[in-house]
């Protein structure tokens, strides 16, 4: 058991766990610039001054998570114990947020070297950088949960929460599922041409606020969603935060995705902060 100070970079949007119930996967670095991820995390659960955000710096004690085989997997041993102690913002933070996670930090920029650490089981978190991007797209997904997987998922957690504070319950509601998967298509330095789903939260969050402004019109909804991600994204000195899914991470010829989007000013830009 150890106390970490972590610089949150990643959550995903939130998934359905059999296990864990709704969870978010957390992820950030050290100060050193060394990789953390933070799992399960019931994220909507926390008390709301502990919800922390983006480039938020925590502290909790974590254990490795022996469920999970990937180098950098942690799990809060009390999430209630998990504190936002300082936030990392822009302005004049850009830089120190250039410098943990560009300089500090190792980045990437072929695919094929983080394929091959991923086998190794060396990484599964990693900054990196495209050479080129070609394209931002969806596709469409189911929009509901899947009913039998929430049925089970509700029958567990009342299990394990049988002798916990049950009062978030009181006002509690499941996270509406996406009904559409987000993907860049780039190249690395290679000139390896890839197409790599993004799993963050705020993918997710930008469709549901632009559905709201559309007055459900989802196709304009989709398009506010790419002039976004792609438009204004690549006027700025784009990285991705990769990751691998634990499912995937051992078996898929490349089992990595975009867990984060980047879009740091560049470095003549910064003059203007």
């Amino acid at each position: 058991m150890t106390k970490e100070r972590i610089l949150v970079t990643v959550k995903t949007y939130p998934t359905l766990s059999r296990k864990y119930g709704e969870t978010v996967c957390t992820a950030g670095v050290r100060a050193d610039g060394s990789w953390v991820r933070l799992y399960p995390v019931p994220f909507r659960r926390l008390d709301e001054q502990d919800r922390y955000r983006l480039y938020d710096w925590i502290e909790c004690d974590l254990r490795r998570n022996d469920s999970d085989p990937r180098p950098e997997t942690y799990r809060p041993i009390d999430p209630d114990a998990l504190h936002r102690v300082d936030h990392l913002g822009t302005g004049a933070r850009w830089r120190e947020r250039r410098r943990i996670l560009l300089e500090t930090a190792r980045v990437y920029d072929r695919l094929d070297e983080l394929v091959a650490a991923a086998k190794s089981n060396t990484a599964s978190l990693a900054v990196f950088k495209p050479r080129l991007v070609r394209d931002f797209i969806w596709e469409e997904d189911a929009a509901d949960w899947d009913p039998k997987k929430l049925a089970e998922m509700r029958a567990l957690t009342d299990q394990l929460d049988l002798y916990d504070d049950n009062t978030w319950r009181e006002t509690f509601k499941v996270i509406p599922k996406l009904p559409y998967n987000f993907s860049y298509r780039f190249e690395d330095a290679a000139g390896t041409k890839s197409e790599l789903q993004v799993l963050e939260w705020q993918a997710g969050a930008l469709y549901w606020n632009c559905l709201r402004s559309s007055e459900g019109d989802e196709a304009r909804a989709l398009k506010k969603v790419r002039q976004k991600y792609f438009d204004e994204f690549l006027r700025t000195d784009l990285h991705f935060f990769l990751g691998t899914t634990q499912q995937f991470h051992f078996v898929a010829p490349n089992p990595w995705v975009i867990v984060g989007v980047f879009p740091i000013p560049h470095e003549n830009q910064l003059e203007l902060f």
